[in-house]
Formats: structure tokens, C-alpha cells, sequence
């Protein structure tokens, strides 16, 4: 059975070189969306992550849960980490890729955790996002 204490985590990283230097990407299987709700689905079964926002929950899950609930499906995403565990204070991460993803026009939504950034970007440019992004390595 698993232990409900938590340990100390280690420190990520701060160095923006070798940050960029180490980066990998790992893109899951499911394609995602976001859908805005009055309460909060559990965690689990296809709903990846809930935000609380001043208008109401946005919860990212799996199209084929969203479309089993009935949920609109406007937005189709191919999520993928970034393998590096960065500190939560470092600097300059989200720049470095927000922009190498702009410059080659693909949108991007970023959600934060405390191990690895997670990025959807739409469904169709998945593979051209994780060659820009993997090409951050110099």
C-alpha cells in the first residue's frame, strides 16, 4: 500500500542552458480538451486537471470522456511533457519555448507542475511542436 506521507522532493533545476541542454518531450497517447464546469469532476477516468478560475472550473480531459459527458469538443490537443524537472523558481523556461513555438506559429497552452511543464498544442502540429521543442537542445 502506498504511504500517504509525502517526501521532501528534490530541486529542479535553474540553469536555463542546461535545462534546454537536457530536454526531452513526452507526448501521451490521448488527445485533450477543455471544457469549463460549475463543479469538479474527481481526478481520474480521463480528467487529466481542474483550475479553479474566477468564472467557473476549466478541467482538461480526454475527448473521449468530454464527448461521453456530452461536453464540446472545440479545441483537440495533443499533450506533451517536457522531461526536465526544473525548479519552480527558475527563469526563462516558458519563455525559451513559448517563443521557438511562436516563431513557428504553433499555438500552446501551458499547465505547471511541481516536476514538469505540460504543454497542449492542437492535435494536427504535435509532431512539428515536439521537433521545435526537442531542437531547443542546440
Amino acid at each position: 500500500m502506498r504511504s500517504r506521507r509525502y517526501r521532501r522532493a528534490m530541486a529542479g533545476l535553474t540553469d536555463l542552458d542546461e535545462m534546454l541542454r537536457t530536454l526531452t518531450v513526452t507526448r501521451r497517447a490521448k488527445t485533450y480538451t477543455f471544457a469549463t464546469l460549475r463543479s469538479a469532476p474527481p481526478l481520474g477516468d480521463g480528467i487529466a486537471a481542474v483550475i479553479e478560475e474566477t468564472e467557473g472550473l476549466t478541467v482538461v480531459a480526454t475527448v473521449t470522456r468530454a464527448r461521453s459527458e456530452g461536453w464540446s469538443v472545440d479545441f483537440e490537443a495533443a499533450w506533451l511533457t517536457l522531461n526536465i524537472h526544473s525548479a519552480l523558481e527558475a527563469v526563462g523556461l516558458t519563455a525559451a519555448f513559448s517563443a521557438a513555438l511562436a516563431e513557428a506559429a504553433i499555438p500552446c497552452n501551458t499547465l505547471a507542475g511541481f516536476h514538469h511543464d505540460h504543454l497542449l498544442v492542437p492535435i494536427d502540429q504535435a509532431d512539428d511542436a515536439i521537433r521545435v521543442l526537442e531542437a531547443l537542445r542546440g
